[in-house]
């Protein structure tokens, strides 16, 4: 198994595309088996793809638009990565689905069908950042797979115009979709999780909503609660909710004493019914708190991330040895990092590694298993990684 990642900051399209991919070929020594490729939104979609093709021409291609590209050389925007992996050991099949806004279970189960006979034990999946409902899309997956498959991926970003995504699945460019590669075979890996956001004031009953959208908080009306906990900011929603996502609190206590709960971000204001539109569902009848994050503690997950996913891998038997880390990071913690951002990238090669390839992207959302839950769940405000090796 043998893995490169490459970047490219070139402003001509195909020339960033074909740069990238040429140094990835050109560095592996051979044709590889599997390409990932996540770009600035700022390019011709069709001219990045062909440029990539130009020196690829044929290998399986995944990927999408994001909120910032990470490579092996840090965190870079307006550029191209790409990553390419020659293995023999592993099998790799793919599959997209599309009208995620029309049926984000379906595409899920899509998905599932597609990757049945298959016999994977790990999916990557990009879907929309914009579109759909990415815990549906969760639950069909799982309705054919069950629910111990391992998925991980993003959703797909824009740059933060939050207009309009795409995805990449060989030679076509989709919006309003998901992608996905199931590798099967003999291989290791290990994910991990971490968030570094925390609860504040007290908990919230979740008293009227609609899949991803909050009514009302213990009675009353969602937009009236979150205008007086962020006061003059309120303002800016729904941006400035990336900042500040909901905490869904678990109902398991173990989960509560390892800190445990999933974030959910806004992405929508109904200011006529005073509900709030997430990026994932608020189930009623949940108990919920408001969260912040700062600086140290995101950095501080991101680290705990890292070494979750080294031991889950060394828990094989024999000698392991990483090859890949896949990370996909939530464009709120970019924005809490400000100009610390490189940092939590940092954190993570430390543990990994620095000689290891790694290839990310900012997303508007994350797909990653959560702690104890033995099963996957889409995630807002965390930071995913897998390390693939042998």
């Amino acid at each position: 198994m043998k893995a490169i990642s490459a970047v490219s900051t070139t402003k001509d399209a195909f020339m960033a595309g074909k740069e990238a991919a040429k140094r990835v070929v050109d560095q592996l020594s051979c044709r590889p088996d599997m390409l990932w490729v996540f770009g600035a939104i700022s390019y011709d979609q069709e001219r990045l793809l062909e440029g990539i093709r130009s020196v690829a021409a044929g290998v399986p291609l995944i990927g999408c638009t994001t909120d910032g590209e990470i490579s092996s050389s840090g965190i870079t925007e307006e550029s191209v990565v790409v990553l390419g992996l020659a293995c023999d050991d592993i099998q790799f099949h793919t599959a997209y689905a599309t009208s995620l806004s029309q049926d984000s279970y379906l595409a899920g189960v899509g998905i599932g069908e597609a990757f049945k006979n298959s016999t994977c034990r790990y999916i990557q999946i990009f879907s929309d950042g914009l579109t759909g409902n990415a815990g549906k899309i969760i639950d069909g997956i799982q309705a054919v797979l069950g629910k111990d498959i391992v998925i991980a991926g993003g959703t797909s970003g824009d740059g933060g115009l939050f207009i309009r995504t795409f995805q990449y699945h060989h030679d076509r460019i989709l919006t309003d979709s998901i992608v996905a590669v199931a590798f099967a075979g003999n291989f290791s890996f290990g994910t991990g999780v971490g968030c570094g956001w925390f609860p504040v004031g007290t908990a919230k009953l979740v008293t009227k909503s609609e899949g991803n959208v909050l009514h009302e908080l213990d009675g009353l009306p969602a937009l009236q609660v979150y205008e007086k906990f962020l006061g003059r900011y309120a303002s800016r929603l729904p941006a400035v909710g990336v900042e500040y996502p909901l905490g869904l609190i678990p109902s398991r206590a173990d989960d509560d004493e390892d800190g445990y709960f999933l974030c959910r971000a806004t992405m929508g204001v109904d200011r006529d019914s005073k509900s709030i539109i997430f990026a994932g569902d608020i189930p009623q009848g949940s108990l919920v708190k408001m969260t912040m994050g700062n600086e140290n503690d995101v950095i501080e997950a991101a680290r705990k991330a890292a070494e979750d996913a080294l031991a889950e891998m060394k828990t094989g038997s024999g000698e392991i040895q990483a090859e890949a880390v896949f990370l996909y990071s939530c464009m709120a913690r970019k924005i809490v990092l400000g100009s610390r951002t490189n940092e939590e990238v940092s954190e993570i090669r430390k543990i990994v590694g620095n000689d290891v390839p790694i290839i990310g992207f900012y997303t508007y959302g994350e797909y990653a298993p959560a702690k104890k839950r033995n099963q996957s769940f889409f995630h807002n405000e965390t930071v995913t990684l897998t390390i693939i090796g042998r």
